[in-house]
């Protein structure tokens, strides 16, 4: 079970960007044309080089019953200050029993993928990112650097600016990147060519584990076109597996053997499962395809990726097939799988059956030690 002294570290949580964070940070050429927030009849809204962007409610809906949730527009006075005040967020915390969080942007898309598929000027785009960054580093994760862990974006279009960002950021506490789960969706290169290869030279130069969030790519699970959404988030494992998979058959860790991937609100359940099939079709296909014919998935996967979890209890079950050290944890405050203010109830329960030692390395002990949160 969860010893009493045992810390919860959630690796993916999000934030609402409040209205300053570009408006404080662009040069004054582009304020203007850079994010920024207007009242409208409907509710707070985005404009972003003229175009119009509503707030839902369910990307905020901490502390809300279930039969409230809907995805109309919101005002930032409709949903709790913790989305968008770091103060606040560290008071929801400890409502909520979490020790330290790691959040995830909410406007412009888990990766920054807005600034991408609809900035129209990519020298804007690019100053979004760093803005974005430098707002995380700086304003929020300064709020309290030990309990509030920073991740930031790249501008992955530009692969080579991709990199610069990585070490401009990660010389300033940076701890984590987002980065798409699988960038062909949005047009780019795939993880099967050497273009990435210079953001992966500096992701494992300054030893940044990668964070690839369900959806980030743009796409999810292929279903049918008026199923209703519950589909989608029922099936968000499908892109963890498509991620580990492509990434597993891919030249990436042959020629970057120090990276770490984080499945981002992958589940773990389907591990097991999909490691098996993987090492199936390397014993059976390796030989005439152009895949890593010295190493098995299974160990490939257990050396270079961390999946998390929210309420699985079957996964927990597995634990021992997924890999002890493998496991994080997750809140997913404000959103709608999240559970405050119960989490640290909601993994209590979870880990009941757990050896201590396992349970204190799940909740916190693997987060420490793959982001390198000395202090914490």
């Amino acid at each position: 079970m969860l010893p009493e002294d045992a810390r919860i570290i959630s690796v993916d949580d999000h934030l609402v960007e409040p209205p300053h964070v570009w408006v404080d940070r662009l040069p004054a050429r582009y304020v203007e044309d850079g994010p920024h927030v207007v009242d409208r009849p409907e509710g707070d809204v985005w404009v972003y080089e003229g175009r119009e962007y509503t707030q839902t409610l369910t990307s905020a809906v901490a502390g809300r019953d279930p039969s409230e949730w809907n995805r109309n527009p919101i005002r930032f006075d409709q949903i709790r200050r913790g989305c968008f005040d770091p103060k606040a967020r560290l008071e929801d915390m400890d409502i909520d029993g979490i020790h330290a969080q790691m959040q995830f942007p909410s406007w412009p898309r888990l990766a920054g993928t807005l600034f991408y598929v609809d900035g129209v000027d990519k020298e804007l785009s690019r100053l979004c990112i760093q803005a974005w960054n430098d707002y995380i580093i700086d304003e929020w994760c300064a709020t309290d650097p030990h309990r509030l862990i920073p991740l930031v974006l790249v501008p992955f279009w530009d692969v080579e600016a991709a990199a610069a960002e990585i070490q401009r950021t990660a010389a300033r506490g940076a701890k984590t990147v987002s980065f798409p789960e699988n960038p062909a969706p949005l047009g780019l290169p795939s993880f099967h060519t050497d273009h990435w290869d210079p953001f992966f030279d500096a992701v494992q130069e300054c030893e940044m584990p990668v964070s690839l969030h369900f959806g980030s790519s743009g796409q999810t699970s292929y279903v049918s076109p008026d199923a209703p959404y519950a589909v989608t988030s029922a099936l968000l494992g499908q892109n963890a597996m498509n991620a580990m998979t492509e990434i597993v058959f891919s030249p990436v860790l042959v020629n970057f053997p120090r990276l770490k991937f984080v499945l981002s609100e992958s589940g773990i359940g389907w591990i097991p499962y999909l490691v098996e099939r993987l090492d199936q079709m390397w014993h059976e296909h390796r030989h005439y395809q152009d895949i890593n014919f010295d190493v098995r998935p299974s160990d490939v996967v257990n050396e270079h990726f961390w999946s998390c979890t929210i309420t699985e209890p079957f996964g927990l079950s597995v634990r021992e097939q997924v890999g002890i050290h493998n496991i994080l944890l997750e809140s997913d405050y404000p959103h709608a799988d999240g559970s405050w203010p119960n989490s640290r109830k909601r993994a209590e329960e979870l880990l009941a059956d757990v050896p201590d030692d396992e349970a204190r390395r799940v909740a916190e002990l693997n987060a420490i030690e793959l982001f390198q949160l000395e202090g914490v």
